[in-house]
């Protein structure tokens, strides 16, 4: 489960990889890491993921199944460069409409620019805003989708709560996220992996190491499989289920508004 501590001093504490540092910290030291590689954001998913990302959100848009119907509506969060939207909206045959919402303008930025060149621009809109306080109306969306981002929100518990809301009875809550390899050996080989190969890489493509490093810790601090599972119950959807992807390296969550 998300870890909330109360310090020394008497104030509440969060994980921030292995760190811990004050709650309030917390989402500008995120921040902070994805301005820094917001324009090589598809690279470093690269790195992390040997490449297999692009496989996995694949998948993941094919289980979403997007509706070719211009009245179809999906928010998709942290989702700031555009890659799920970007799917999704070609696999409606860029009849449907997404909102990409992030917290951070950079990532925005790159996803806008991206979307142009793309000419998806009069399917998308862009919205700044945070995942735990969303600047919506209730029941607005068919679909929320959320791609390797859930595990950088300081308050999982409130983010998926908003999820709920926003979408519209019937509507479908689809999170795919690095999680628990379950694996027998490849549990060493992904963990010898990520601590020693990937900042080494971050740092040869970006010049720095650092928001690498957090990024292999944030994902060894995430609720595995079943306890994440339990958190999208406990916000109310129904009929959650989840599929491993690279013997769990990732994993796709689905649950329904009923």
């Amino acid at each position: 489960m998300a870890e909330h501590r109360i310090s020394a001093e008497g104030g509440m504490e969060t994980s921030y990889g292995f760190r811990e540092v004050p709650e309030g910290e917390k989402q500008g030291l995120v921040n902070e890491v994805f301005h820094k590689v917001a324009k090589r954001y598809d690279i470093m998913n690269d790195v992390m993921s040997a490449g297999m990302h692009r496989l996995w959100k694949d998948a993941m848009v094919a289980a979403l199944h997007p509706r070719r119907d211009p009245n179809y509506k999906v928010l998709d969060v942290a989702g700031g460069t555009g890659d799920i939207a970007f799917r999704i909206i070609e696999a409606s045959k860029r009849t449907a409409h997404a909102t990409v919402l992030d917290i951070n303008g950079s990532m925005l930025a790159v996803g806008a620019e991206r979307a142009k060149k793309r000419g998806l621009s009069e399917n998308l809109t862009f919205v700044e805003a945070n995942a735990e306080d969303l600047p919506f109306g209730d029941n607005q969306f068919d679909a929320y989708t959320i791609a390797f981002g859930i595990r950088n929100v300081p308050h999982i518990d409130k983010a998926l709560s908003e999820a709920h809301r926003v979408l519209k009875r019937g509507g479908r809550l689809l999170v795919l996220e690095f999680s628990e390899v379950e694996m027998p050996l490849l549990d060493r080989v992904y963990d010898a992996w990520s601590f020693n190969a990937i900042p080494r890489f971050g740092k040869m493509i970006t010049g720095d190491a650092e928001p690498y490093q957090y990024l292999v810790e944030s994902i060894r601090k995430f609720p595995n499989q079943k306890d994440f599972a339990a958190m999208i119950g406990k916000a109310g959807f129904s009929r959650v289920s989840f599929t491993n992807y690279t013997g769990g390296i990732a994993a796709l969550h689905s649950g329904w508004k009923i």
